[in-house]
């Protein structure tokens, strides 16, 4: 275990990035429904 030598920039990551890409996208959604919906209705109801 011990013998092996680490090298940099090897690791297979696309799992990682997937996740962080779909948690960019959710995020972005997510802000832009509170623009455009909940917003408006906090102006309306106010």
């Amino acid at each position: 275990m011990a013998d092996q030598e680490h090298k940099h920039g090897e690791m297979d990551i696309s799992v990682q990035e997937e996740t962080f890409n779909g948690f960019i996208q959710w995020t972005i959604r997510g802000a832009l429904a509170f623009i455009f919906i909940g917003i408006p209705v906090m102006l309306l109801v106010a």
